[in-house]
């Protein structure tokens, strides 16, 4: 698939996708594609206006490293933080929430393969994130 810049008689500019060149084509003479603003049909091609940004590195030293630890430790305090830990009744309290009787909200748990199979099954949709056990600031040191 290809994504081509579109824009209509008045100017308005939206982008269409199709197999290649000549579906496009194809579509405009058989009056397919029409403007999703005013819905003329009199739509042209247009020139992408894209632009690719070349990398700089530092000029002075090593380029900078990433402490991919670090941000493993904020996106799980940001996960503790924003969410409710329901534990094993997870799969209870997505359902509960799916079919209005619990309040909507973010929750964490655990769940089963089983479980799992069931909240796919009723259209719930849930993410499974390993969140390890960081050793604490106390455990460091001792």
């Amino acid at each position: 698939m290809i994504a081509f810049d579109l824009k209509c008689k008045n100017n308005h500019t939206f982008e269409g996708w199709f197999d290649d060149n000549e579906a496009l084509e194809q579509q405009q003479k058989d009056g397919l594609i029409e403007c999703p603003i005013c819905n003329t049909k009199q739509v042209v091609k247009i020139f992408s206006s894209f632009a690719i940004k070349e990398s700089t590195l530092p000029t002075a030293g090593q380029p900078s490293k990433v402490d991919f630890a670090e941000i493993g430790r904020q996106i799980i305090e940001y996960v503790k933080t924003n969410t409710d830990d329901v534990g094993s009744d997870f799969t209870k309290e997505a359902l509960k929430i799916h079919y209005g009787v619990s309040k909507p909200r973010s929750i964490r748990g655990v769940s089963t393969p089983n479980e799992e199979k069931i909240l796919k099954e009723e259209g719930i949709d849930f993410l499974k994130v390993p969140i390890p056990v960081l050793p604490s600031e106390s455990d460091q040191d001792a």
